[in-house]
């Protein structure tokens, strides 16, 4: 998340700007504000690295999501761009990540159109995993009180406000139907169903169909729900 201010993003001459946009050489150097952002502590998300990644993030999902999706530059850029885990990761588009590089996704997973990361603390994705439309993975929290959240001038004389991040894990098997918005802290456990419209504020155990407002385990999946049958008889 955060505030953004203007800064170069690095190209190169001779090809085209989206290959320049996965080169990391010409970004500020790490610093210990993106130490404390992924460790989960509170951090100025003004520092010049962190703009300087997230607007290279914006311009990438720009360029992703103006692609036809059979293009091959697409997993190129994905490739660059985010850490995939595995083969067969399709991303619909559009697609928005606020970083990218600090979201994992294993092989053979997908999400549907409009798939929304803010990934200032680690996001993982395992493996075979379904993501509907219009989810959302939401690694920031801002401060409750208003005195603590609003915006303030650094240092460096830039605006900027205090921001914390929590890591979500999505594991293996998982299918999020569309519509639904993981905060962050949370994990979900292997082989979940979390239903259309949920809003997932605490860890679901593996395993289960969960759903609602807040998002709660609503029982077990078990040999009864198998379709096998059903794919015999076609």
């Amino acid at each position: 998340m955060g505030m953004t201010t203007d800064v170069a993003v690095p190209s190169t001459p001779d090809s085209p700007d989206f290959l320049g946009l996965l080169d990391f050489s010409g970004l500020p150097e790490s610093t210990q504000e993106q130490e404390k952002m992924l460790a989960g502590r509170i951090y100025d998300p003004a520092d010049p690295r962190l703009v300087a990644l997230r607007v290279r993030s914006h311009n990438l999902s720009r360029e992703y999501n103006g692609l036809d999706e059979t293009d091959p530059r697409r997993q190129r850029i994905l490739q660059g761009w985010l850490d995939l885990q595995g083969e067969n990761v399709f991303l619909q588009g559009p697609v928005q990540f606020d970083y990218g590089c600090f979201t994992s996704i294993g092989e053979n997973s997908y999400a549907n159109f409009n798939f929304t990361c803010l990934d200032c603390c680690p996001m993982t994705i395992g493996r075979n995993v379904f993501i509907g439309p219009n989810v959302s993975l939401l690694t920031p929290v801002h401060p409750l009180r208003f005195q603590d959240r609003n915006l303030y001038r650094n240092a460096r004389g830039q605006m900027t406000d205090h921001e914390y991040a929590k890591p979500i894990v999505i594991s293996d098997n998982c299918w999020i139907a569309g519509n639904v918005t993981v905060c962050g802290g949370v994990t979900i456990g292997e082989g979940c169903v979390i239903g259309a419209g949920s809003v997932v504020t605490r860890d679901i155990p593996s395993g289960m169909v969960a759903f609602g407002d807040p998002c709660r385990p609503i029982r077990p999946i078990t040999e009864e729900d198998g379709m096998s049958d059903l794919f015999e008889a076609e």
